[in-house]
């Protein structure tokens, strides 16, 4: 199997965007425009580029990946991504899994012990995005999921197969460690993956670290060191993505209400809630606003 095919496969159901496909989990894309920055979350995903280069920014770190690499996230984290180099006539294109944590736990159950030897207590936790090289054997299987969008009649009993099959040849891989921490209830990362959904649906409320530690049932200081090894970023700075992510949205659809956007998202002043969307979108939340308006309409 060719990585032509891939690309080509990719392309022929992706119509733009991030698209859904007939298989659970399973998601397409085309961007025909680069260049302009994107503010999302990553969900907890595997994502192979089949055509184009992506720049994909979360805390302080940065994470390129191209035609042939794979990205696999294990925490839902705000990023700032765009592609560098797609036009309509070379579109970026791209294939999506959601990496399922009951999936995952299933497969190290299978494997023997001396396979994938527990994190020792202390061992640093791995970062919660990590980009690999597509293996022949990864591709082939990636491929054949997408052959099932042509023979919807054999999609369910042939892509849980399959996607077990992609999911353990991650495991197995280079940035494996990433990958089997989703199936560990007990792991760091997945204690770090415990507060970040609370953060996300409390992100109005103030925040303490040490409560977030008691929630993770973590020492202070090993939680503050476990979470900013996984997201690259500190707990309040994860809560201050989130809020002006958030604020954004409300923004788009009524701008004219900057003060009680700043205050539905938890800012106690509009005037420190413009100066750090400016910083984090570079426009005013009034002028951002606008623009994203002009882009919804087009």
């Amino acid at each position: 199997m060719s990585f032509d095919e891939f690309r080509a496969l990719v392309a022929q159901h992706a119509s733009g965007g991030v698209s859904p496909t007939a298989i659970p989990g399973v998601v397409v894309s085309r961007m025909d425009h680069g260049g302009s920055q994107d503010e999302s979350t990553t969900g907890t995903i595997l994502a192979i580029v089949a055509q184009g280069t992506k720049r994909l920014s979360v805390g302080g770190t940065v994470h390129d990946y191209g035609a042939g690499q794979y990205l696999v996230a294990s925490v839902d984290l705000p990023v700032s991504g765009h592609f560098t180099d797609a036009t309509p006539e070379h579109p970026a294109l791209g294939f999506g899994l959601e990496l399922r944590s009951e999936v995952i736990a299933e497969l190290m159950l299978t494997a023997s012990a001396a396979e994938f030897p527990r994190p020792s207590r202390g061992e640093s936790s791995p970062p919660a995005i990590a980009v690999g090289e597509t293996s022949q054997r990864l591709l082939d299987a990636t491929i054949r999921m997408l052959r099932l969008l042509d023979h919807p009649r054999d999609i369910p009993v042939l892509a849980p197969m399959i996607e077990r099959e992609i999911l353990w040849l991650i495991m197995s891989g280079d940035q494996g460690a990433t990958v089997r921490q989703l199936g560990l209830a007990d792991s760091s990362l997945s204690r770090v993956r415990h507060v970040v959904r609370w953060i996300r649906e409390h992100f109005a409320e103030p925040l303490r670290v040490d409560e977030l530690a008691e929630r993770a049932r973590m020492s202070p200081s090993a939680f503050h060191r476990a979470f900013h090894a996984v997201t690259s970023m500190s707990p309040i700075q994860y809560q201050k993505s989130i809020r002006l992510q958030e604020a954004r949205l409300r923004l788009i659809a009524n701008p004219g209400d900057i003060g009680a956007t700043a205050y539905a998202v938890g800012y106690e002043s509009p005037s420190q809630f413009s100066r750090e969307y400016r910083r984090e979108f570079g426009a005013s939340p009034s002028e951002d606003a606008v623009a994203l308006r002009g882009v919804a309409r087009a």
